[in-house]
């Protein structure tokens, strides 16, 4: 462990926003990261646990609370079984291009997410129609309750969309993590359109499970993340446009009677045709996906809005994601998440819920 008294989250995010701790403790391996826990909670001090920072917003100013950093990067990868196991603070975009460089297929779409591979459970990170939950086995635990770490299975974890049941909790803390990868050097069945026709695939069989097509991994990574640059979404410090969270608001899942409702309100402000256009998704037990950066479009938000003074602003490339153009607060960040929301809400009725974890703030005021 390595104790630090000039840490502020600023430098730890990829918003680059956030205040300062009381101090902040640097764990090179996950018993430090264990004990730094362990021993903080014995001494009841709140803290917060940061990987790769990518999923949170944290409020200006000082902070009461302890920031404990996971700096434990270790990555084991046995090929011939496709097992692949990664401490909570590698960085997860290394983590998938080693598991393409090993000739294993599985998590190719989820390149150029930022972040640390600890933190891919808690929220269950997905894209380009895959998510952690396909090939997470299990994780390496700490029950702050107990202080006992123990490895458990993916199953215990409730993973939903974007969601597990460690997310906005206290209870455990991911130490590492462990995948079953494909072993043939093949990707996941292409699920999702956009990705699908860039490899050449037949739309009719993206999305269909059982006819779904498979590429060479490594041709399907180089087309994410060729993608996610396309939309800012490859976290450069260079480049304020992907200063950001990634998406900041989930894609909202609602009753198929909602989903009329809304294809009123869509045909009402623009018109039929739009309306029929609105991408709906089938969800399970009734319900529906809907996408958020397409309500938000139709909602009136344009790209770089509200404007090119505006400190933070939505991304010039996705209007998905809310960005700091280089001398924003977080409460400039708060008001456009507000104002975003409230925007769609108004307009269809949708209520959009933020992906990130907030710490110190909060959306609803």
């Amino acid at each position: 462990m390595r104790f630090a008294d000039d840490f502020r989250f600023s430098e730890a995010t990829t918003l680059h926003l956030g205040g300062r701790p009381v101090g902040a403790v640097h764990c090179a391996t996950t018993p430090a990261l264990a004990a730094a826990v362990t021993r903080a909670d014995a001494l009841d001090l709140p803290l917060l646990v940061v990987g790769g920072g990518s999923n949170l917003v944290v409020a200006d100013g000082d902070l009461p609370l302890v920031a404990v950093i996971a700096d434990c990067a270790d990555v084991s990868i046995d090929s011939a079984r496709g097992v692949l196991r990664a401490e909570a603070g590698a960085v997860w975009d290394d983590v998938v291009a080693s598991s393409v460089d090993a000739g294993l297929g599985g998590v190719e779409c989820l390149s150029g997410i930022p972040g640390s591979a600890g933190a891919t459970p808690v929220q269950n990170v997905g894209a380009y129609g895959a998510e952690i939950a396909d090939v997470l086995t299990r994780v390496l635990l700490l029950d702050r309750t107990t202080g006992n770490v123990d490895w458990v299975p993916a199953s215990a974890l409730d993973l939903g969309y974007r969601t597990s049941n460690l997310k906005h909790t206290d209870r455990g803390v991911i130490l590492a993590i462990e995948l079953r990868l494909r072993t043939d050097g093949l990707s996941a069945p292409l699920r999702f359109g956009e990705l699908a026709r860039r490899l050449g695939v037949n739309a009719a069989d993206a999305g269909n499970t059982r006819g779904a097509l498979r590429r060479p991994a490594a041709a399907v990574r180089d087309a994410v993340l060729e993608l996610r640059r396309g939309k800012g979404m490859v976290h450069d410090p260079a480049d304020h446009d992907t200063w950001s969270a990634g998406s900041f608001f989930t894609n909202p899942v609602i009753t198929d009677t909602d989903v009329t409702s809304v294809r009123a309100a869509v045909a009402r402000l623009h018109d039929d045709t739009v309306a029929e256009a609105m991408p709906c998704y089938p969800a399970g037990e009734g319900r529906s996906k809907l996408s958020a950066a397409w309500l938000i479009e139709r909602a009136g938000f344009v790209r770089g809005y509200p404007g090119p003074e505006a400190p933070a602003r939505l991304s010039t490339r996705h209007t998905l994601a809310l960005t700091n153009r280089g001398a924003a607060t977080t409460g400039d960040l708060v008001e456009l998440a507000r104002e975003v929301r409230a925007g769609v809400r108004q307009a269809f009725g949708v209520t959009l819920h933020p992906e990130p974890v907030w710490v110190g703030v909060d959306i609803d005021g």
